[in-house]
Parts: structure tokens; C-alpha cells; sequence
């Protein structure tokens, strides 16, 4: 997989930031937590990224991504108890919207990490 090594290396940030701090905090502090452990890692990325939304190839307006990592990653940060179908559903309409082809979305409000891959299918049906 392209992105395996680059999204382990987020997924190990993300659980030294929440086995320092826990749950409970707001999703800010978190964002802040996981610039400097992904700096000490030394991966690249803009913060509070924006993007623009295309429709049939029009721009209708922009949305901020938690980050934006190594021009290739989509990271949305949540601090809820639990993560629904919801947030995956708009995870993957990001990376639709964005024409990205794989991206994270992770949870550090409940008492583990939670973590999931989120693929672009439209991107992958054009690959295969």
C-alpha cells in the first residue's frame, strides 16, 4: 500500500498524543498536540489546511482540514465519545470533494484512540 508507512507514522503521533494527554480535552488541543509530535517526526504538513470544493468542475467554496499532511493526507481530528457513521460519511466526502485518495480520521474524546482509514472509492475504481 503507497500509504501505509506515511499513515502508521500519523497513527503513532496520534497515540503518543492521547496516551499523554487522555480524553476529555477540546479538539483544539489535540490539533495543537499532534503539530509538535508530527514536527518531532518529522513530517511535513499545513494545519487548518483549506481546500477548495469542486462541483461538476466548479468551484463552490472552501473547508478547512484539521491537517494536510505530505501534500497527500487528509487528517480530521474529532474529541467525541464515539465516532458514528456521520463522521465517517464526511470524512470520505472530503476526500471526494478534495480528489484526495486516502485520508484519517481520528477520535481522541473517547477512553482509547480511535482511528480509521478513510479510502476515495472513486479514485481506486479509476486506479483498478
Amino acid at each position: 500500500m503507497e500509504y501505509e508507512e506515511l499513515t502508521r507514522k500519523i497513527i503513532g503521533c496520534a497515540m503518543t498524543v492521547h496516551s499523554t494527554l487522555g480524553n476529555g480535552f477540546q479538539e483544539v488541543i489535540y490539533q495543537r498536540a499532534m503539530a509538535i509530535e508530527m514536527t518531532e517526526c518529522g513530517l511535513n504538513f499545513s494545519r487548518e489546511h483549506e481546500m477548495e470544493i469542486f462541483y461538476k468542475g466548479q468551484d463552490i467554496g472552501t473547508r478547512r482540514v484539521d491537517f494536510f499532511v505530505e501534500g497527500k493526507i487528509m487528517v480530521e481530528i474529532k474529541a467525541l465519545i464515539s465516532l458514528e457513521d456521520a463522521h465517517l460519511a464526511q470524512a470520505i466526502n472530503y476526500l471526494e470533494a478534495y480528489n484526495l485518495e486516502i485520508g484519517l480520521l481520528i477520535n481522541f474524546g473517547a477512553k482509547s484512540l480511535e482511528f480509521k482509514r478513510v479510502h476515495n472509492n472513486k479514485i481506486i475504481k479509476k486506479i483498478l
